[in-house]
């Protein structure tokens, strides 16, 4: 190619590079994310799970519900393995309702680069879990109803069951280790 054409073709090149986030002109973002269920009971908070809650609770408010869960209670959950992170937040106040909408809006929004649900995908997220609807990773994130297996009917249900009195997020082993390209941008 001659140098005409490969100087302002490497201008806009670079132009665009340098426009893009660090983490994502640096670094290539990961896949969906397929189901990891939860195979042991290592009820520690991993890192990556606790910076996730401490990083949302800063951002958009609320308060940390927690990461993990006692081996006693039955049941699977990325909860037991340190994977899972409780956002206290209300179905029931319009502030708590805004401030999850801000968070999906953003952890499902398309980049600059054109990456579909761009930071769930860096977070690793496998799932989230808010007002009778479930957002996962191998649907596209697109909002399901979901009702708990412990719940007879939806009517009936607790507002915990049915997460209206927080978010549940579920994170894949690497992201709750801190080693997907979100955590890795953050060090």
């Amino acid at each position: 190619m001659n140098a005409r054409i490969l100087s302002p073709l490497l201008a806009v090149v670079t132009t665009v590079a340098c426009a893009l986030p660090a983490a994502v002109a640096s670094t290539p973002i990961e896949d969906y994310p397929s189901y990891q269920p939860a195979t042991r009971c290592a009820p520690h908070a991993k890192p990556g799970t606790a910076m996730l809650g401490r990083w949302i609770v800063r951002r958009y408010g609320g308060g940390f519900g927690g990461i993990s869960r006692s081996c006693r209670r039955h049941g699977t959950s990325e909860h037991h393995e340190g994977r899972a992170f409780d956002w206290s937040v209300s179905a029931t106040k319009a502030a708590d309702r805004e401030r999850v909408r801000q968070f999906l809006r953003h952890l499902f929004a398309t980049d600059k680069a054109g990456n579909t649900d761009a930071r769930a995908r860096r977070m690793g997220v496998m799932y989230v879990i808010w007002n009778d609807h479930m957002y996962s990773a191998w649907d596209g994130y697109e909002a399901e109803p979901y009702k708990s297996s412990s719940c007879r009917r939806i009517r009936t249900c607790s507002p915990t069951l049915r997460h209206r009195d927080h978010v549940h997020i579920s994170l894949t082993r690497k992201a709750a280790r801190g080693e997907t390209s979100w955590y890795v941008s953050r060090r």
